[in-house]
């Protein structure tokens, strides 16, 4: 088959264009650290710690000078070089205060470089031609902006052609109880960056941990509803949004237990908790957690339905159990003996419904029922035994 030249162009522009971040995205899991709220030693033990469980990014910040330029940079680069030897992209986030207490210029990022950063995050914007030129710093620092406004700052910086790799997005987190953002402006303010392929951050928040920038700490989220969740779903949640890539713990220290449990988050699809009935076969307990899932494309409003597993099951014995009661929003159905061809279809239960031809095997857990609303049609997803 014959190839035109600008077939062959278009795939080459098709190839770079994804290259800077017009596709899909590595997703990945980050940690904070406060240097000036505690000491060297515990913010090493806890990058250790973290890097055992796949944590790659630290967000870091330098809020105020209270010692000499000199010590700062022989302080923050010690425990900035031990992290990056650990595998670690690290952004340091400085208040616009500090710049001109250490006498230090964005149009000069040497002193970030110096410290061993890999990027820095802007606080205050310019004029978009100002972060447009900075993303072409000799040093390949990254450019980091903030996210959490619906206006179209994002939009002016490209009109200048910035150095699209090394533009980042990241939303703010909030300490007072009450200010994170809400669901909608937060979707309103990210789409601005994923339409364009920026790569982009949020906060989540750890129950454990009790250190963050400033004296006020009722946790470091983004997202206000994340305030009082389970910490890995508040993971779940962004990245089911499919707007964030790298989920950030803002406040410090997460304990081993929370550190674990986002390291068995599934960063590109969805997988639900479900809480398993106890006479649920183990033909059952197969077709839920040993199936690949998928929300069949027509839609119902009843049901989230995993149709492909029952051409599996055709010949599978699944007699009648937990079948004559009013299903509600999140439990988990099976296809009985009873059901003809849908025998082993596998169903979430949306709206309250009634049918004997269905086992009940398992419910979502509480606190995970609202992402059912990321399982859209021909959404791929999981389940996982609680």
């Amino acid at each position: 088959m014959e190839v035109s030249l600008w077939q062959v162009i278009s795939i080459f522009i098709i190839v770079i264009v994804r290259s800077w971040g017009g596709g899909s995205m590595k997703r990945s899991l980050g940690i904070s650290i406060y240097p000036e709220h505690s000491t060297v030693e515990k913010d090493k033990a806890y990058l250790k710690l973290a890097s055992e469980y796949g944590f790659t990014r630290v967000f870091t910040c330098l809020l105020s000078v209270n010692k000499p330029k000199e010590d700062i940079v022989r302080e923050f680069k010690e425990i900035i070089e031990y992290a990056t030897d650990l595998g670690y992209e690290v952004i340091l986030d400085v208040a616009p205060a500090v710049f001109d207490q250490l006498g230090i210029s964005y149009d000069d990022l040497s002193f970030f470089h110096d410290m061993g950063a890999t990027g820095i995050r802007l606080d205050v914007g310019f004029d978009g031609a100002k972060e447009a030129m900075l993303t072409f710093n000799p040093y390949e620092l990254a450019i980091e902006i903030n996210m959490s406004n619906n206006v179209a700052y994002l939009d002016n910086i490209l009109t200048y052609q910035p150095n699209a790799p090394f533009l980042y997005g990241c939303h703010n987190f909030y300490p007072q109880k009450g200010t994170g953002l809400d669901y909608d402006f937060f979707v309103k303010c990210s789409s601005r960056f994923k339409k364009h392929g920026i790569r982009t951050a949020a906060f989540i928040n750890s129950h454990s941990a009790t250190l963050g920038p400033w004296s006020i700490n009722d946790g470091l989220c983004t997202l206000e509803m994340h305030r009082d969740l389970p910490i890995d779903v508040q993971a779940k949640h962004l990245f089911a949004t499919n707007l964030i890539d790298d989920v950030i713990i803002g406040n410090a220290y997460a304990s081993r237990e929370e550190l674990e449990a986002l390291s068995k988050v599934n960063r590109y699809q969805l997988e639900l908790s479900v809480e398993v009935l106890t006479d649920s076969s183990t033909i059952e307990k197969d077709i839920m957690f040993n199936e690949q899932h998928f929300r069949r494309g027509d839609m119902t409003k009843q049901a989230v339905r995993s149709t492909e597993v029952r051409k599996k099951h055709t010949q599978s014995d699944i007699p009648l159990h937990d079948h004559m009661q009013t299903f509600q929003c999140g439990d988990v159905v099976i296809g009985n003996n009873n059901f003809g061809k849908y025998k082993g279809e596998l169903q979430i239960i949306l709206e309250e419904c009634y049918d004997e031809r269905k086992n009940k095997v398992g419910k979502v857990v509480d606190e995970e029922l609202f992402l059912l609303d990321f399982v859209d049609a021909w959404t791929k997803f999981k389940l996982k035994e609680k």
